[in-house]
């Protein structure tokens, strides 16, 4: 299988690309975000190019290791006929990017086009509010041998692109996924709008190419869409060649120069790549991968991080950031920034662990309260009374009591069912209500057990 991709996303900007209305489509009635240039009126030219969006895709080209083409750029027409294009063109741009790379994964080029309209054949209408919203094309080379890695990569791109705050995200991609099989033709799904939908089209409309060949009918170059509720992928019409699109430079858009001191500005103004924070993250604070992936999977939570590590050991904050934290987001579906979560609240929660002031499980029970809580750590655990670290004879009396009260557990363990411990830890955690430290526990117990 070789599959490449060709990503549309909406460009963060308040103004469209070619006229000054305003970007916000999803929160307004139909058809009100418009002018005689969304529309194509007669007589209605198009303004020079947004600044903004031109800033904002030369800074995602540079994030993807881009080479920057110094030629002459312009906006050519990509003719083709549909109900929300009124122009019978779209407004797309000669690469401003190419050669680029992420994650092994080649780049061919980046450019920008004009969003068309939004036509809803069921019901037979077109709403233009996002008919000139900028859109940043990234069009990858086939290096995609299966439908993981194609997920892989979407979601490695989502994260650039969020991190680069020049883009929409994952809520406005729109991706065409181009598959073949050794031995047969070139299939392109288009309009998928998820990484999702992406992953299961591909593994569809692999099946599908394999049955063909072993059954030695011949696949067709053809353009096929992506039915989400049914996951499956049915045939639109005949795959278009370059040429079809009839391109010509537009006479009504002045060409455009990027210059060294303009790509110097960006370089310097841009955040740090996800994937180049990774591999600062391992460097820096001595962090595993994996680790750092996770660390780095929100630039707000990468941000907290940095900040808790000035105050607390970063291998022991990272360990925690990692499971404990991550845990409670992905539990309440939220993002870092969405927890009202701050730094130093996590700060304060690893102090309390450190100084053994309270327990891991107490520890992980004071997490789960921290989102969208005005509370401190401490304050938590006062109100649930987890203050306090039973030790020595407390915990040694509580396994003993703990044994004495659950003598089918203890013959489980003796028999070989070594789950049975961590029950019996869970009793211990119970008397001492939470206070005794679990790694102590464990000690004691299989030192009475193991008699």
């Amino acid at each position: 299988m070789k599959c490449g991709l060709e990503i549309h996303v909406q460009l963060e900007t308040d103004s469209k690309l070619f006229c000054d209305c305003p970007t916000n489509y999803k929160d307004v009635e139909p058809n009100t975000n418009i002018c005689p240039v969304c529309l194509n009126q007669p007589g209605a030219k198009p303004y020079p190019t947004n600044e903004k969006a031109l800033e904002n895709a030369l800074t995602i080209a540079l994030m993807l290791n881009c080479k920057i083409d110094q030629n002459i750029t312009y906006f050519m027409r990509k003719h083709y006929d549909y109900p929300d294009l009124p122009s019978g063109y779209q407004r797309t741009s000669v690469p401003i990017g190419y050669e680029g790379d992420l994650n092994g994964i080649r780049i061919r080029e980046i450019h920008m086009e004009e969003d068309p309209g939004q036509f809803k054949p069921d019901h037979g209408i077109v709403d233009f509010n996002r008919s000139g919203i900028p859109l940043v094309e990234i069009v990858t080379e086939p290096d995609m041998h299966s439908p993981e890695e194609a997920r892989t990569f979407l979601k490695e791109l989502i994260r650039v692109l969020n991190y680069s705050e020049s883009a929409r995200g994952e809520g406005s991609m729109r991706a065409d996924v181009n598959i073949s099989i050794e031995g047969g033709k070139r299939a392109e799904i288009k309009n998928i709008n998820s990484i999702k939908g992406a992953y299961k089209a591909l593994q569809f409309e692999m099946i599908r190419q394999k049955n063909l060949l072993k059954r030695g009918v011949e696949i067709k170059q053809e353009t096929r869409a992506y039915l989400e509720s049914q996951m499956i992928t049915v045939a639109m019409r005949s795959k278009e060649d370059v040429d079809d699109y009839r391109f010509i430079p537009d006479p009504d858009l002045p060409p455009m120069k990027i210059r060294d001191y303009e790509i110097e500005e960006v370089a310097e103004a841009m955040p740090e790549a996800p994937h180049h924070k990774v591999k600062r993250f391992m460097e820096q604070y001595n962090i595993d991968e994996e680790t750092a992936k996770v660390i780095t999977s929100e630039l707000e939570l990468a941000n907290a991080y940095e900040k808790v590590a000035e105050s607390v050991d970063s291998k022991f904050a990272a360990m925690w950031m990692k499971d404990e934290l991550k845990r409670v987001l992905t539990y309440n579906k939220f993002d870092f920034v969405e927890s009202e979560i701050s730094p130093e609240k996590i700060i304060e929660l690893l102090n309390l662990l450190k100084n053994k002031e309270i327990t891991t499980k107490a520890g992980q029970r004071i997490i789960e309260q921290l989102p969208k809580n005005i509370k401190n750590p401490k304050e938590i655990a006062e109100e649930l009374g987890l203050i306090g670290v039973v030790s020595g004879d407390e915990t040694l009396n509580a396994a003993k009591q703990a044994i004495d009260e659950n003598p089918v557990a203890v013959e489980d363990y003796k028999q070989g069912q070594k789950a049975s411990l961590n029950f019996l830890v869970g009793q211990v955690m119970k008397l001492t209500k939470g206070k005794a430290d679990p790694g102590e526990t464990v000690k004691i117990l299989k030192e009475i057990l193991d008699k």
